[in-house]
């Protein structure tokens, strides 16, 4: 369960430190009759130019020449597998469908956690999802602004919705909010010159 924290941890540090500011972002929008999913990515890019065997430290550089230190504990698998030169990737993605319910079943919230880590001998790395479902029922619908609060299961919840998908929705109806955060790490030998 450890590597969890090195994921967030890493993933938060390069999207939010300075030096790995400027991260490439992406959205995508997946329309369906009853389901609107809206996918945002960010990725960002560096190359390992040192590495403190005695700290557990390695030195990243992004395409800007930007250099930041991030230390991997000792949760960190394949730490020795590290070289100067490979390529770290991180992307953090995060999703939200919203499906419309024809059904009147009970208010419930479900979360579940999936870690992924590198397999045994390769480079570190790896995947954390955390998925959070919410069914809910309709308590407004405010077309101007395109958002609906819906009742859950601890309580109300605004929500941004699709045009096309709210003139679908009414006061009443139950639907389905699904929210996924993903943060991948990945390690890539130096490419051969």
């Amino acid at each position: 369960m450890k590597i969890q924290y090195f994921l967030v941890a890493a993933g938060v540090a390069m999207m939010a430190c300075p030096a790995f500011s400027q991260p490439q972002t992406s959205v995508e929008i997946q329309r369906g009759t009853d389901k609107t999913t809206v996918t945002g990515t960010a990725t960002v890019i560096a190359t390992v130019v040192a590495i403190d065997p005695a700290t557990r430290t390695v030195t990243l550089k992004d395409k800007n020449g930007k250099i930041e230190k991030l230390e991997a504990g000792n949760e960190v698998h394949n730490f020795d597998q590290l070289k100067i030169g490979d390529v770290v990737t991180t992307e953090y993605q995060e999703a939200r469908s919203l499906s419309l319910k024809k059904t009147n079943g009970p208010r419930s919230r479900k979360e579940r956690q999936i870690l992924q880590p590198a397999a045994s001998g390769t480079k570190p790395g790896g995947t954390i999802t955390r998925e959070v479902t919410v069914v809910g029922d309709v308590v407004t619908v405010d077309a101007k602004r395109s958002h609906i609060t819906i009742r859950g299961p601890q309580g109300k919840v605004d929500v941004v919705v699709d045009p096309e998908q709210l003139k679908h929705i009414r006061v009443g109806d139950q639907v389905e909010i699904v929210h996924t955060e993903a943060v991948a790490i990945s390690v890539t030998p130096e490419a051969a010159k």
